[in-house]
């Protein structure tokens, strides 16, 4: 019997070491907790393009080490990089397209309004920035008709190719596929009558260096919005590193390099707030 006690005790110590080990891991950010079925969808997973958490990339040019901050101590969702204050979140995987597919989505975002609310016009250069499996893009290529054509933008290219045999099937031909960086959206210069980021902006790995590139795809007079979970409303089920605050919007995107002006915030869906900037027509005088 005293060899089975033995044997006994040896396992309640392996035990209890190997649950300190675990807590250890959880208490230092170095394992991620599953998202919540209720919360941006449980197949958010950590992204392919990210890195590292901790410590800047060492292709980043020095200059990212004063504008991006990088921190240990931050929200499981989160990918530890700070900008302007905020954390930015983890990037969908293209097998979180299902999640972007699902039926209830029009009923809980209201799509069909959101397009209608863009004022979008027949004959428009539309980008959809990070339009991953193509349902906001499909809507926006019907609105604006033959004439006009979106651009639909990706850094993942099995995205694109999911869009590509979505787009052959419904029979939209007015919609090019562009495979885009994370710090370029890889578009012509002054093309753009509008660029719209649906829930995508706050998980942009380098926002600064993008919207540095992408305000000057906007034609004089373009309009470029952000869609967003709606930070200031604790009822939208969306977990707080993937919301943005109309202020936080306002104070990343009116910085002097980019050249845009606040237009509007239309707040008419029922989770996401739709804030608009515009690139000035300049006159004579200027």
């Amino acid at each position: 019997m005293a060899p089975r006690r033995s044997s006994f005790h040896l396992c309640c110590v392996f035990c209890a070491l190997l649950s300190g080990v675990l807590w250890l891991l959880l208490a230092q950010g170095w394992v991620n907790v599953p998202a919540s079925a209720q919360d941006k969808p449980a197949v958010v997973e950590k992204p392919a393009v990210e890195k590292s958490k901790e410590e800047p990339e060492e292709s980043d040019p020095p200059k990212d080490t004063k504008r991006y901050q990088y921190r240990r101590d931050h929200d499981l969702n989160g990918t530890g990089k700070f900008y302007m204050g905020r954390e930015i979140a983890q990037v969908m995987s293209f097998h979180g397209a299902p999640w972007l597919e699902r039926p209830e989505r029009e009923e809980e975002e209201r799509l069909s309004a959101l397009v209608k609310l863009l004022k979008l016009k027949p004959g428009m250069v539309v980008a959809d920035v990070g339009a991953g499996s193509g349902v906001i893009t499909i809507l926006m290529a019907r609105e604006i008709g033959d004439d006009g054509k979106v651009m639909a933008i990706d850094i993942q290219k099995e995205m694109l190719q999911l869009l590509g045999e979505k787009l052959s099937r419904v029979g939209v031909k007015n919609v090019e596929l562009v495979l885009g960086t994370e710090k370029s959206p890889k578009l012509e210069p002054a093309s753009i009558d509008l660029a719209i980021m649906v829930d995508v902006y706050h998980e942009f790995r380098f926002p600064f260096e993008m919207m540095e590139e992408l305000s000057k795809t906007l034609k004089p007079g373009g309009r470029v919005a952000f869609v967003e979970y709606r930070r200031e409303d604790p009822d939208v089920p969306i977990k707080l590193v993937h919301k943005m605050s109309e202020a936080q919007v306002k104070k990343e995107i009116t910085q002097p390099e980019f050249g845009l002006k606040w237009k509007e915030t239309i707040t008419d869906l029922p989770r996401q707030h739709i804030v608009v900037f515009e690139r000035p027509v300049k006159t004579d005088k200027e």
